[in-house]
């Protein structure tokens, strides 16, 4: 596993260092890209999981925090422009990447921000070791689409497996890639200003979708097979037996089930919330409210 300088891909990135880290799943090479910008306490930064899931979406809110902080945003295993070969893509796929990512680039404990799924993640790396010394999860969630609409992991499995079906695969993957559909799903439960979800923003999360092997990871995550727990407790527990400082940011216009899951959440002893304009891509939509939200709990010193 090793780290390499990426100049080819700034010009893709926010502004800042883009490199390839080369990682090890099951004997096969994936290569990972990342990019740093800022100099300061290294905070990791990590996109949610989604068809359209790339290091860009906290790009602007990398740039915010680069003045106090060293921040490296990644795109994840099968994401982005990261490798996206035809893995059976599961937790476990996620959980050890996630751990010697951090152990290969960072040396002391660090500050984490996570979106949306990512967020299941980051709490079990943070109850097994000492990765992380402070949490601030974005907009979390931990049941992907087809389970949270309640359809079983049977149902679940059959649409997976036609995803990643070659041909049938492909044109089912592509029609639930269409423009027209991906401004639906930003206008119904990721955005909350219309105004914002333009057809050259649209047109660069399609373009997205379409690079080679990006029915994998999607199909996985859409299906509910990246859930990193299954059930509400076992989250809940995660959060209760963490050691570290934790803050969860809330959109106030998050869909009722996933709304339902955070409220959930911020009751439990210890945990520190705020709630602010968003849904599901508050992160990417209001990047300067979030800073705002949770800029007195990064500089806070207390633990």
């Amino acid at each position: 596993m090793s780290t390499n300088l990426l100049s080819t891909s700034i010009a893709t990135g926010f502004g800042g260092v883009v490199q390839e880290y080369f990682w090890n799943w099951e004997n096969q090479q994936l290569r990972v890209v990342y990019e740093t910008l800022g100099k300061g306490s290294p905070l990791l930064l990590l996109p949610s999981f989604s068809s359209v899931s790339t290091r860009l979406e906290v790009g602007e809110l990398a740039k915010l925090l680069a003045p106090n902080f060293q921040v490296v945003a990644i795109d994840w295993p099968g994401f982005g422009e990261s490798s996206r070969p035809s893995l059976n893509y599961r937790p476990e796929i996620y959980q050890q990447f996630l751990e010697d990512f951090v152990k290969a680039v960072f040396n002391t404990p660090i500050t984490v921000v996570a979106a949306g799924h990512a967020a299941s993640y980051v709490l079990q790396l943070a109850v097994k070791s000492t990765a992380f010394s402070k949490i601030v999860l974005l907009a979390p969630t931990w049941r992907g689409p087809l389970p949270t609409m309640g359809a079983s992991q049977q149902i679940a499995g059959i649409v997976r497996g036609l995803v990643r079906s070659p041909i049938l695969g492909q044109a089912l993957y592509k029609l639930n890639t269409t423009q027209s559909f991906l401004s639906l799903m930003y206008r119904r439960h990721v955005f909350t200003d219309a105004a914002k979800i333009t057809p050259s923003f649209i047109e660069k999360k399609w373009h997205t979708t379409q690079q080679p092997g990006a029915r994998f990871a999607s199909a996985a995550f859409v299906t509910g097979n990246l859930d990193a727990v299954h059930e509400q407790s076992d989250f809940l527990e995660l959060v209760q037996s963490l050691t570290v400082p934790l803050m969860v940011v809330i959109g106030e216009s998050s869909p009722p089930k996933s709304r339902e899951e955070m409220n959930a959440l911020v009751v439990l002893p210890g945990v520190r919330s705020v709630v602010i304009s968003g849904s599901l891509g508050l992160h990417e939509e209001y990047p300067a409210v979030v800073l705002e939200a949770v800029q007195d709990f990064l500089f806070s010193s207390e633990n």
